[in-house]
């Protein structure tokens, strides 16, 4: 699973170390972005980017712009996204669902519960 890189994007510099660590000792690479913007330029300046993490209330750009940016784009159309988030509202499940992503999460999102769901979207 090494050459699989994820993506972690949220604009909690402790909530990005979390998940790199959790992530990290299963063996995932891992690259962090503070927000939307920054996340879609850790994107495109790195290849090998299988799975990405993002939470939806951020500066800058938020999760839902985001992933529409990045569903708008055919080369990045079948990378699953997964939102984590303190938001819990249906409404916002829905709107993160119907705007691409792959699962919703609310956090605190247990980390086995966590690394399961990742290896499980990535095959």
């Amino acid at each position: 699973m090494s050459s699989k890189t994820i993506l972690v994007v949220d604009d909690s510099k402790t909530i990005r170390n979390l998940v790199s660590f959790i992530l990290q000792s299963e063996g995932i690479p891992v690259v962090t972005a503070e927000n939307g913007l920054d996340g879609l330029e850790k994107l495109y300046s790195t290849q090998n980017i299988a799975l990405i993490l993002t939470d939806i209330n951020m500066p800058r750009m938020d999760g839902f712009s985001f992933i529409a940016a990045i569903r708008e784009q055919e080369i990045y159309k079948d990378i699953p996204i997964i939102i984590l988030s303190t938001e819990g509202e249906e409404d916002d499940m829905q709107k993160g669902m119907n705007l691409g992503a792959n699962l919703y999460m609310v956090k605190p999102a247990q980390p086995e519960r966590m690394v399961r769901n990742i290896k499980m979207l990535l095959g």
